[in-house]
């Protein structure tokens, strides 16, 4: 597009791309990276979460350069992860791996670790990882069977969306609310901007 240089959003998850664009931010092109997540033997939550995203950025520059429609462009790409200590919860697919992932957030902290890369059009890879503390409240067998069949939690890290009902569920976050649901604004806008990036040039027109 004319007027600032291409973006590429390398993920297919819709809060990513709605995130970026809650701050102004239009992607040219979605184009997911996609990647095997299963941790490696004896991998920490914070290492997986750097690895995955740093590989789709690896995957995705791979994919930018072979198009003359997005070679040299901006590429976002991030990977969350949800952790009790070492333990790393899956992406809930099936209800009994959210029942199990519910049940362990149930009356108690965990970590959330968002890794987000920029690649920029020098084909260097910018890297930052973003921790945050969230605590459940006790879920009793009602709430618990509620959420489990509204059915929310398919394809959530941890069987849950902070976003979404499971709000209800939060005592306390330190740290980054956008980097649990997905995308650390602040961080990623940082980047992209620190870059070159024209990240104001969608304000400029005013209110939508």
């Amino acid at each position: 597009m004319t007027g600032r240089p291409t973006l590429v959003l390398a993920s297919g998850s819709p809060r990513r791309l709605a995130l970026l664009q809650q701050v102004g931010i239009e992607p040219d092109v979605l184009r997911p990276a996609d990647v095997d997540e299963k941790p490696s033997k004896g991998e920490t939550p914070r290492t997986l979460a750097k690895r995955l995203a740093r590989t789709k950025a690896e995957i995705a520059l791979r994919q930018a350069e072979r198009d003359p429609e997005t070679a040299g462009a901006f590429i976002v790409t991030a990977d969350t992860v949800v952790a009790v200590g070492r333990r790393i919860l899956p992406k809930a697919e099936m209800v009994d791996e959210a029942a199990n992932c519910l049940r362990l957030l149930s009356g108690r902290n965990h970590k959330v670790f968002t890794s987000v890369c920029v690649v920029t059009p020098t084909r260097a890879i910018r890297q930052k990882l973003v921790e945050t503390r969230v605590r459940f409240k006790r879920l009793d067998r009602e709430e618990l069977e509620s959420y489990l069949a509204s059915g929310e939690w398919r394809g959530k890290a941890g069987g849950y969306a902070i976003q979404g009902l499971a709000g209800s569920f939060v005592i306390k976050l330190i740290g980054s609310y956008s980097a649990v649901v997905g995308l650390p604004l602040h961080e990623t806008v940082s980047m992209l901007q620190g870059d070159g990036y024209p990240v104001y040039f969608n304000w400029l027109s005013g209110p939508v």
